[in-house]
């Protein structure tokens, strides 16, 4: 640090610019070319536990597991009431948080897509951190669904065998620090398999009440209770180790999970459970102007999104923060207005399609499915390993469920909305309800104005818009930003009127199906799928589009023409696209969902199939055609 002693009176030119200074007992002034060295610059430590949504936690209001370390920390810290994650999984909610940009802004919503993305424009924030001048560290889990660069490249400490997960022991000169410490001993896979001896006591669950209560069930909840103390207990180990380097009292400390979990209709889904995320910041006393309450042991209201985190971990620690940085800063001297809206969306979770868009502010919240033929509950290989899913859907299946246990289960509606105060586990569907129009119709401008906002890449299939950045050589971030290659409002405007269901809309869709704009065939043949008109005209048309270019379009006029009872053709179009040779083009996901959402006309095709080609895996287990084998005993 710069500084000049100036005798009493005596003035100093510093840049054409006097500067005037009294000495009182040697007091320095400082030289303002240097006033940055004189930011504040706290040490920070993130800690992320992976799966577990607030109804894990103790402090909010969780009895399954004891979180006494957790608990602690909201005890000396502040506990935020109303943190959401954006993308309900992982990879696409890592991607927000390494860019500090929702995935659907530039096309790294599905699940481990791993797009490319403009690396010169979109900058990650440890690398602006670094500029600041902090020590860097994640040593565990990245998983940021991004292509065209390492995830680890951004970090200074990326860990390796044998070496600690406490990054801030990796820095030099005692620079300031900001380390991640990612627990993985609550994830998913930790609710996996049978188990042996547990803990906790199945007896004493509270299930969510769109499960039903079977032992299998119950089990699987004591198993993840088990699991989430183990991690509650590596939190207090990372503290632990704090405190012994220390560090303590020198070093704001954030808790939060990476999305809700882990029973199934939770992860993956933009229910409460499946969002709404703990999240508990810690601030020293030497940083008490930073509080966001009054005291320690306050909870906070302020609504808070994770895209929002990375742009206030840049401004706590004085960084740059630039204009693609798309959250606001919820905490410190910077501190912007509160959003009266939470944004989340969800997308393909591995071999799963679906599309969903939530908006919502601390209460209530509007679902948006776009994909509303695909049901919930589809089987996924990965949420099938935990033993409450099939145990689940096999009591489905046995028609013991009812219309709260069962609907997981069920092709949904168009739209849903929820009273979050009064129905956490989101099984009342208001969107019918006369008291609540008003806010259903804020909450949908808002989503829609959000959706203009960030360019919103989701409107078109997943490879279709994969497809169309590859032919323009550009990346989905900047297609979606090209009013001539994505014209977004006429998608919104398209997908709104197919949404609706209306028989009166058929002429609007059979013309759309004649659009040279495969996206607005898509439209067109979405809104005759879920109108399930037989005409003679849409027929015809529905016929024609097992010949578009578009596979996706071939897909569903098929599907369309077999909801109708016209099959020959249309099953004749998606066995020669099952048996094809694959190519770029081909959108075999999204072939091999259709069938399964099909049923019972698809199921000679899925024998032909797995008898000819006998591969039955997928990438988590066994794939969705495998599945429909297995349960018809081929």
């Amino acid at each position: 640090m710069n500084s000049i002693l100036l005798p009493l009176s005596h003035t100093i030119a510093f840049r054409g610019i006097f500067v005037f200074a009294i000495l009182i007992q040697g007091i320095a002034i400082l030289d303002p070319a240097n006033a940055d060295e004189t930011k504040e610059q706290p040490n920070i430590l993130w800690i992320v536990s992976e799966d577990n949504g607030i109804s894990w936690v103790g402090c909010y209001g969780g009895t399954n597991a004891k979180t006494p370390a957790i608990d602690q920390l909201a005890k000396e810290g502040f506990r935020y009431l109303n943190c959401f994650d954006n993308a309900a999984v992982c990879a696409p909610t890592r991607s927000c948080w390494i860019t500090g940009m929702y995935g659907i802004a530039n096309g790294t919503q599905p699940m481990r897509s791993r797009n490319v993305i403009p690396h010169d424009k979109i900058s990650y924030y440890p690398d602006l951190l670094r500029k600041a001048g902090y020590h860097t560290s994640n040593p565990g889990k990245t998983d940021y669904n991004i292509g065209g660069r390492e995830d680890k490249a951004c970090w200074d400490y990326k860990g390796g065998k044998k070496q600690s997960q406490y990054g801030w022991r990796y820095r030099k000169n005692n620079e300031p620090f900001f380390a991640i410490v990612n627990i993985g001993d609550s994830h998913e896979s930790r609710a996996h398999g049978e188990g042996g001896n547990l803990r906790n006591d199945p007896a004493k669950m509270k299930l969510f009440s769109y499960h039903p209560d079977l032992p299998a069930i119950r089990r699987n909840y004591a198993k993840y209770a088990d699991a989430v103390e183990n991690m509650d207990s590596k939190v207090q180990a990372t503290l632990d180790a704090l405190k012994k380097d220390g560090l303590y009292d020198d070093t704001i400390i954030i808790y939060n999970s990476d999305h809700g979990g882990v029973m199934a209709r939770s992860k993956r889904f933009l229910y409460s459970s499946g969002v709404h995320c703990p999240l508990i910041v810690r601030i020293p006393e030497k940083y008490k102007h930073l509080y966001p309450a009054s005291n320690p042991g306050d909870t906070v209201e302020r609504l808070v999104s994770f895209v929002d985190m990375p742009k206030t971990w840049l401004s706590l620690a004085g960084a740059k923060i630039p204009d693609t940085f798309q959250g606001t800063i919820f905490l410190g001297k910077n501190a912007e207005p509160e959003p009266k809206y939470h944004l989340g969306f969800r997308e393909r979770a591995d071999e799963r399609l679906d599309h969903v868009r939530l908006m919502r502010d601390s209460r209530f919240a509007y679902h948006k499915n776009y994909m509303p033929y695909a049901p919930a509950g589809q089987h996924l290989a990965y949420l099938w390993k935990a033993p409450l899913t099939p145990a689940w859907e096999k009591h489905h299946r046995e028609g013991k469920t009812n219309e709260i246990t069962g609907r997981f289960f069920e092709p949904r509606v168009s739209e849903e909305f929820y009273d979050n105060a009064n129905d956490f586990d989101n099984v009342h569907n208001l969107i019918d309800s006369p008291e609540h129009q008003t806010k259903i119709t804020e909450l949908k401008n808002a989503l829609r104005a959000k959706q203009l906002e960030l360019r919103d890449s989701g409107l078109l299939p997943e490879k279709m818009r994969e497809r169309r950045a590859a032919a323009n050589g550009i990346t989905i971030y900047e297609m979606v930003r090209n009013e001539e290659l994505y014209p977004l409002e006429q998608y919104l405007d398209a997908a709104d009127l197919a949404l609706l269901r209306d028989p009166g809309n058929e002429d609007s869709f059979l013309d759309w199906m004649k659009n040279e704009d495969e996206g607005m065939r898509w439209w067109g043949v979405v809104g005759l799928h879920l109108i399930e008109t037989s005409s003679k005209q849409a027929k015809d048309i529905l016929h024609a589009g097992l010949t578009d270019p578009a596979d996706e379009i071939k897909i569903m006029s098929a599907w369309s023409l077999v909801k109708i009872g016209d099959r020959e053709q249309a099953l004749q179009t998606l066995d020669s696209l099952l048996f094809q040779k694959p190519n770029p083009n081909t959108n075999t996901t999204m072939l091999h969902n259709v069938i399964d959402w099909m049923g019972e006309p698809a199921l000679p095709l899925v024998k032909k199939y797995v008898q000819q080609e006998g591969n039955r895996q997928g990438k988590y287990g066994i794939g969705i055609l495998g599945r429909i084998a297995q349960l018809n005993g081929w």
